[in-house]
């Protein structure tokens, strides 16, 4: 039976004694100076019961990273993903919420449950895996593991430490289109154990619509937890998502053709992106003290156009050191020539030269479309409009303007 996280249900019990949120976090900030140093016996000095188990539980976690890229689907957050995962001190996880979401959602696509619990869920999910116990993801997961092993793990293969020694037992790490095949099986109690040997955990997810839904993780005590924020034209990404989900953007590709917005075109689901993303930098440009230190915003056409530069500033501010090896991955994958059958939810691209070329596929009707229903969200990160056919075609001018983002210290 795998262990259940003892740590969490003794805070629970602290609580329902009355001991609130902000006490712990006191509690935290007087002990964390004796915990720091402590060698070998770590805690064991300290004879209060009661602040030795919180001692111990933040001990254990501070010399931890935690990362969390928060992204929105076809913003490029596979790629960004990618730069923590091909850091072998990194444990990386691809899109773990999948799990949640699909549970409590039905067969058309709808959720079974009201948005604030679903994101309590998610949340709920997220605090366990930085604590590197998986035993709650497994009531997620579609057929329920058995023995705590399952091969209905998503997206398995994006993960480098799934599809490694000793998780995935081969005699060396596979790539992802042979981890599925190689690995197909993932005991979660081994892989929850493997977790534990390493010191930065980084958990990619497209499901949070906002960082202020982040807030209650940020904040704490026992989380060193970073926000890595991934934005996009919403005009790139509706480009994106119409060649990509077929299906769903069906309306969208006929109004792409005819220039005429058909009656069942929805608008919602960019809509909600774009306020997404108005919420969350007005958040960030407020500069509250629960974020400082703990975000950076990252827009992915300053990636796309010098990624090994934009790749070093987000390593220098969450403070990870340069892997070799690291320089050379993103070189192969962001200069690469790509066949017409290419992978849409892969990473290799020729980044430098497809960071606009939306702009050749989207008919102006739909750009301006696009623009009346963000243009305030446009306007915050830099994406200039287009009044005609000539200005969005004309790829030699730039609709991204020179910004710089400057991570909240």
């Amino acid at each position: 039976m795998m262990e259940c996280s003892w740590k969490v249900l003794l805070l629970i019990v602290f609580t329902s004694l009355g001991i609130q949120y902000t006490a712990i976090k006191s509690l935290r900030m007087n002990f964390t100076s004796p915990c720091r140093n402590v060698a070998e016996n770590r805690c064991g000095h300290i004879k209060d019961n009661v602040t030795r188990v919180l001692c111990e539980d933040i001990n254990g976690q501070q010399g931890r990273k935690h990362i969390l890229i928060l992204a929105t689907a076809r913003s490029g957050s596979s790629f960004l993903g990618q730069l923590f995962n091909q850091n072998s001190d990194i444990f990386y996880l691809f899109e773990p919420l999948y799990h949640v979401q699909s549970m409590f959602t039905n067969a058309n696509g709808l959720p079974t449950i009201d948005r604030r619990s679903l994101l309590g869920a998610y949340r709920d999910l997220l605090h366990n895996l930085y604590d590197c116990d998986f035993y709650l993801l497994e009531n997620y997961i579609k057929p329920a593991p058995k023995g705590h092993i399952t091969s209905s793990f998503f997206r398995r293969g994006s993960s480098k430490a799934l599809c490694s020694p000793p998780v995935c037992n081969q005699s060396q790490e596979v790539q992802e289109n042979q981890c599925l095949k190689s690995c197909r099986k993932i005991n979660l109690t081994l892989a929850s154990t493997t977790c534990r040997s390493y010191k930065t955990i980084a958990i990619k997810t497209i499901r949070i619509p906002e960082i202020n839904h982040m807030r209650t993780l940020v904040e704490d005590p026992r989380l060193n937890l970073k926000i890595i924020h991934l934005v996009r034209d919403p005009r790139a990404i509706l480009a994106s998502r119409i060649s990509t989900f077929v299906d769903q953007y069906r309306s969208y590709q006929i109004w792409n053709s005819s220039g005429r917005r058909p009656h069942n075109a929805d608008l919602s689901l960019i809509r909600n992106t774009c306020t997404d993303y108005s919420n969350s930098v007005e958040t960030a440009f407020s500069r509250p003290s629960w974020l400082k230190g703990k975000y950076m915003l990252v827009r992915y056409e300053d990636l796309a156009k010098d990624p090994i530069k934009k790749a070093n500033e987000i390593y220098n501010f969450l403070g990870l050191q340069w892997k070799e090896g690291l320089s050379s991955w993103i070189e192969e994958n962001t200069n690469a020539t790509v066949s017409p059958n290419f992978n849409k939810f892969g990473t290799i691209r020729k980044s430098s030269e497809t960071i606009e070329n939306w702009r050749l596929h989207l008919h102006l009707s739909i750009v301006q479309t696009i623009q009346d229903v963000c243009n305030t969200t446009m306007a915050q990160m830099g994406y200039q409009l287009v009044d005609n056919i000539q200005q969005l075609k004309n790829l030699s001018q730039s609709l991204v303007e020179p910004r710089t983002f400057l991570p909240f210290i």
